[in-house]
């Protein structure tokens, strides 16, 4: 990151005559911003699950927003809006305060705890950004005084985010053995074994053995070399563990607290189709219809599906493309550093949620996967677009977390016409749409392109995702200014 980017010279020159007066001077939305960005680039190079990433987003997301309510008049705070987190530590004097810096203490308060398993280039990089952030305000002419008083109160706020985060059961999801249920139409992870390199490389690792698709490191099977050019992750990982395609991805995920919902199942849904191998069913007719589809798919579909895919291990996952959206938008609209907190936070604990209500309901129902289906019952070599990956079908992840996240985007911003450069990075082009409704639509079609979903997954994820972001929208409504 460069400093530059973040201030140019004729905003320096103005900072730098308020913070002459004491005032220190306002801090930039491109901050935030810059924040977004690099918390994609770590659950990539992390090669996250979603729903780990999601909760990281989250967390992450609220500590910035916090810190930067402390110290900005009129903004809001979440305390009391979400979920268990009660007041926050407020300033100890009148003094000034540095907003920037109460909020990039914060979320390195924060962000020190949930990446304490992370790799060594992900702790560069974030110690990096937050001491950048930090002399570009000393640069602009914050005080000496206000800077130890900002950080002060930007770690108080960071440990209490900690305190709370260590209270929404993650901990007790962890290490829990889990052994799918059986039976005709129940979920079973046949994914074959060509799919865990490409869905493993990233950022992190550049070699994926088919007995080690998660890429961890065994005591005495790599050399110095290895661990300098594959960087695998150590076994045992319980915060950030990397996605495993031959496992079952996070079946205790529905007992996290949520950030805002009541509860993980304040949002109904109906139930899946029944299991039936009877052609005029539902659900050989859902598996027909992803059959034909993938059968006569035509290049636009293919494209939306590949768009779309946002493969964990390969990608910063469908969590992170909707903060990278929200990212952009920072610039794109014009936001002020509020406006651009509101929308990260929005963005990233309507997902949070949606990932935690997904899983509960993927887990209770255990449905079984177009692939499963449709090698067993219609053409036994039949293979999807995208790799299936390890979870069970119903609802539809990609729909459930699109909507939610399009539904806040578009109260806070209206529903705008936009383009998407997210995809930049690993080779897809811009992509131009009308409206985040739109976009959410297609990326919840896109698993149906893509042969991992039936239709009524993907309308059941189109049901809860619109619920949870409203639910968002109305309870972030209700903060008000301590």
């Amino acid at each position: 990151m460069m400093i530059q980017r973040l201030f140019p010279a004729a905003a320096i020159t103005v900072a730098a005559s308020l913070a002459g007066c004491g005032r220190p001077p306002d801090a930039d939305p491109a901050m935030v911003s810059e924040w977004m960005r690099t918390l994609y680039g770590i659950v990539r190079t992390e090669r996250l699950s979603p729903p780990i990433a999601s909760r990281f987003m989250g967390y992450a997301s609220v500590a910035l927003h916090e810190g930067l309510a402390a110290g900005t008049p009129d903004m809001p705070s979440l305390a009391g809006a979400v979920n268990g987190l009660s007041a926050l530590p407020r300033p100890d004097d009148g003094g000034h305060l540095d907003a920037t810096l109460v909020a990039n203490t914060a979320e390195a308060e924060v962000l020190d705890s949930l990446l304490g398993e992370a790799l060594p280039g992900t702790r560069a990089t974030l110690n990096g950004l937050v001491d950048s952030l930090r002399q570009t305000r000393i640069g602009l002419g914050v005080k000496e005084r206000v800077v130890a008083r900002s950080e002060d109160l930007g770690r108080r706020i960071g440990r209490a985010i900690v305190a709370w985060s260590h209270r929404d059961g993650f901990d007790s999801t962890r290490g829990r053995p889990y052994t799918p249920p059986t039976g005709p139409g129940l979920w079973i992870n046949d994914a074959p074994a060509s799919i865990y390199a490409s869905q493993n490389l990233s950022g992190g690792t550049e070699f994926v053995g088919l007995d080690n698709p998660a890429n961890n490191l065994r005591p005495g099977t790599s050399s110095d070399r290895a661990l300098i050019m594959n960087r695998p992750k150590r076994t045992g990982l319980k915060a950030l563990p990397p996605v495993n395609m031959a496992g079952a991805t996070e079946p205790y995920w529905g007992q996290v607290r949520p950030f805002m919902l009541k509860t993980w199942d304040e949002c109904p849904i109906p139930d899946p189709p029944p299991y039936s191998v009877e052609p005029g069913s539902p659900l050989y007719q859902e598996a027909q219809k992803v059959f034909d589809t993938r059968k006569n798919l035509t290049e636009e579909q293919r494209t939306i599906a590949l768009y779309w895919a946002d493969n964990a291990g390969e990608t910063g996952t469908p969590s992170g493309h909707w903060v990278a959206i929200a990212s952009q938008m920072v610039n794109q609209r014009h936001l002020s550093v509020a406006e651009a907190a509101r929308l990260f936070v929005g963005t990233a604990v309507a997902q949070a949620d949606a990932f935690i209500a997904a899983w509960g309901y993927k887990y209770r129902f255990n449905l079984i996967r177009p692939r499963t289906y449709i090698r067993r019952i219609i053409d036994s070599a039949w293979e999807p677009l995208i790799p299936t990956p390890p979870f069970p079908e119903f609802p539809a992840g990609h729909s459930t977390q699109s909507v939610a996240a399009g539904t806040v985007i578009t109260a806070l911003l209206g529903d705008v016409e936009f383009e998407d450069s997210t995809g930049i990075a690993i080779g897809s082009g811009v992509r131009r749409f009308k409206s985040f409704t739109e976009a959410a639509l297609e990326a919840g079609r896109s698993r149906i392109f893509g042969g991992i979903h039936f239709e009524a997954g993907n309308e059941a994820g189109k049901t809860v995702g619109r619920c949870i972001g409203e639910r968002v929208v109305e309870r972030m409504g209700a903060a008000r200014r301590p």
